[in-house]
């Protein structure tokens, strides 16, 4: 379309004027050869006037000469020049119709043909006498034909003078000198029609601009057509890759998902090694409690359990790396990081917040009718590990690998139900938040020295929370206080209720 758009407009710039070029030549030629006809006409008909009514009169005479108005009826007499000029009008505006022309007056001889004066003559006659030598100059026709009518004065020489003013038949006889006697007027008739096709390149041109844009609208539609086509099979295609990558979006961590389809990372088979901060949970007795909940039970409280482990990993920047049996894998650092310490600190408000919500939603299986409800245990570790694409070019894990990610396993073992537990690496990024116990050292293939535990007791300073959940489970009692959910008149009743199973205690202890 590029190519024929310039093409096209090319054509219409150096077209025009070049068709017009021509076709006012073909015109100036036909008006020229137009104008030599009639005037080779006139002329012709001026001379047969001339040998006819003239020469041969002269020749043919056998007695004097004479100059008449009325020579017709006279042997030997030749026309004056007010009778010449009528006669020559007549014989001229009776054989062409382009060209008319005829001698008018209000004074004519007494028993010559009367003549009629329109308005342009009797103004022209007015003009004239009043000013012989303004242009008498008159435009008019239809849409098809256009007429103009000049008028020029006779004037009255000397010798015109003696004769008229001597004349029996004229009706006027004090002329002079210098007089309008009448007018000449010349009309030439010009048919609009007739020139059209005297335009032959300009409606050539016309007619190729007028087929250009045909095709080029037909060209443009099917173009338009065919664009409308592919935005279609686009939306479609974006749809349905929306649809898939939202799919796989499920199958990869948001920030994993995010650098790949951003294009900040390539899937290709490449590692780096970083220093991270490695979280790792696991359930405790998760095979004893999967054997008194029938699969469809367990499937749905673990889904819940995922979920909302995740919601609150993501939503302090950790990356949940995977899913392993009852044990999730999550990592700060990587993709995105902000910083060792502060990725260290991300991930202890993390855990924290993980027990506590596993608090609550404990309370909440407990009235679902699940005995036993998930208690997790928590390790966290920062070193450094290999990170990236593991896997074949057909099929990769965006993952970490390294004795680090190993300890942050080993850390959970130790830690007690519903604790955390940190390496003194990570302790050191975050003592100023947190209370912890050391633990007894532990050894781990790979690593040559010993491992000191750190088990959180508390936190410290404004991050420590104001209030907390008191949950306790056992035969015969089913206690869960969330102090912050609680109202005025709540915690009255609960104190209320408290005091008289204190007093119900006390009696069966006495």
């Amino acid at each position: 379309m590029g190519p024929l758009l310039i093409a096209s407009l090319i054509v219409s710039l150096l077209g025009l004027p070049v068709a017009a070029w021509f076709d006012l030549r073909a015109l100036s030629e036909r008006m020229l050869q137009a104008q030599v006809g009639d005037i080779n006409r006139v002329i012709d008909e001026v001379r047969a006037f001339y040998g006819s009514d003239v020469v041969e009169r002269i020749l043919s005479a056998s007695g004097p000469i004479t100059v008449t108005h009325n020579y017709r009826d006279i042997p030997g007499a030749i026309p004056i020049p007010a009778t010449l000029s009528i006669e020559l009008g007549k014989l001229i505006s009776s054989k062409n119709d382009a060209v008319k022309y005829r001698f008018v007056s209000d004074h004519p001889f007494k028993g010559r043909e009367a003549r009629a004066i329109d308005s342009f003559g009797q103004d022209a006659l007015s003009r004239l006498r009043a000013d012989p030598k303004q242009p008498i100059i008159e435009v008019s026709g239809s849409l098809l034909e256009r007429q103009i009518r000049t008028a020029a004065p006779v004037i009255m020489g000397p010798v015109c003078v003696s004769c008229h003013n001597a004349h029996p038949d004229s009706p006027k006889q004090d002329w002079k000198v210098g007089d309008v006697r009448g007018i000449q007027e010349i009309s030439v008739t010009q048919p609009i029609a007739s020139n059209v096709f005297s335009f032959k390149y300009l409606l050539s041109y016309f007619a190729f601009i007028v087929l250009a844009g045909l095709i080029l609208i037909v060209l443009q539609r099917r173009q338009t057509s065919l664009i409308r086509g592919m935005n279609r099979e686009l939306s479609e295609a974006n749809d349905f890759l929306a649809s898939v990558s939202a799919k796989l979006a499920k199958y990869l961590s948001p920030q994993v998902y995010k650098s790949i389809f951003s294009g900040e990372k390539d899937v290709t088979i490449e590692t780096e090694r970083k220093k991270l901060t490695i979280f790792f949970s696991d359930i405790k007795d998760f095979t004893a409690i999967s054997e008194r909940l029938q699969p469809e039970d367990l499937t749905a409280l673990l889904n819940e359990y995922f979920t909302e482990m995740s919601a609150i990993a993501l939503r302090h920047g950790g990356t949940v790396d995977k899913f392993i049996g009852d044990a999730i894998l999550v990592f700060f650092g990587d993709p995105e990081t902000k910083g060792v310490k502060e990725d260290a600190r991300a991930c202890l408000r993390m855990a924290v917040d993980m027990q506590q919500r596993l608090e609550v939603l404990s309370d909440q299986w407990l009235r679902r009718g699940i005995e036993h409800p998930f208690r997790a245990r928590m390790g966290i570790n920062t070193g450094y590990c290999n990170v990236g694409n593991f896997g074949s070019n057909d099929r990769m894990e965006y993952t970490i690998i390294g004795a680090a990610a190993n300890l942050a396993a080993r850390l959970q073992t130790i830690a007690e139900p519903g604790g955390i537990c940190l390496s003194y690496e990570t302790y050191a990024l975050v003592r100023d938040l947190v209370q912890v116990e050391p633990l007894a050292p532990i050894g781990m293939k790979g690593i040559g020295r010993e491992i000191i535990p750190y088990a959180v007791k508390g936190l410290s300073g404004d991050w420590s929370p104001k209030s907390s959940v008191i949950r306790e489970h056992a035969t015969g009692l089913e206690l869960f206080i969330d102090p912050d959910a609680m109202s005025e008149g709540g915690i009255e009743q609960a104190k209320r209720r408290l005091s008289e199973a204190l007093a119900v205690l006390n009696l069966r202890t006495s």
